[in-house]
């Protein structure tokens, strides 16, 4: 399984952002498909403890479904981003739908917020997207990785998802976790010592600009 995106893709999709260039020791945790009580509760208590911002995109029914957590993310200070209302596949969904499906999930964070969108970030589910979808979306930002975590993947044990992701991140990485019921025996085992080992080898962890 391959944890760093292949080196064409960003050569292929200029236009969207796989990492951040920098010769700094920075990172850019980012986590998917919540809010969900309890993965993105965990997520928010170990970001918390070591006073680190993140970026979370956000799928709109999740918002819609646990707004107190969605809350809880925006009051810690992390930034969101956009990941459709539905958590749809780009590849096999018409262009007039998916875009609504992204404008749906815009209209639930304004609800569930109580300050107007401060972000215009975008990450496609799955990573797939068309390219006349990300023509139409031209007023986000569209987000891909640099690093995937891959703890959503149960066949995977939570060892060698840590190794791996250590191994494939560099500075500037965007690494994808997920704040996801699926994922969470993985994620609550490496979140913490992934940030603990990069800590301790004197890089920050940032939202992404």
């Amino acid at each position: 399984m391959i944890y760093r995106a292949p080196f064409f893709l960003p050569w292929l999709f200029p236009n969207l952002v796989w990492r951040i260039p920098t010769e700094k020791k920075e990172l850019y945790l980012t986590f998917d498909d919540g809010p969900v009580p309890g993965p993105t509760d965990f997520v928010l208590d170990v970001l918390a403890k070591h006073s680190i911002k993140a970026t979370f995109f956000c799928i709109g029914d999740n918002v819609h479904k646990h707004p107190d957590v969605f809350k809880r993310v925006l009051g810690q200070g992390h930034t969101i981003g956009n990941h459709t209302f539905n958590h749809l596949k780009g590849w096999s969904t018409p262009l007039e739908e998916y875009l609504e499906n992204v404008k749906q999930c815009e209209s639930v964070f304004r609800i569930s917020n109580l300050e107007p969108r401060t972000s215009n970030l975008f990450r496609p589910p799955y990573g797939r997207i068309t390219k006349s979808q990300i023509r139409a979306l031209n007023d986000y930002r569209i987000v891909m990785w640099d690093v995937l975590t891959n703890d959503y993947d149960r066949t995977k044990s939570p060892e060698t998802c840590l190794k791996n992701s250590v191994r494939a991140t560099r500075p500037g990485s965007i690494i994808v976790f997920h704040d996801s019921l699926k994922a969470e025996r993985n994620m609550s085992y490496v979140l913490p010592r992934y940030i603990d080992h990069f800590m301790n080898q004197g890089y920050s962890f940032n939202t992404l600009p």
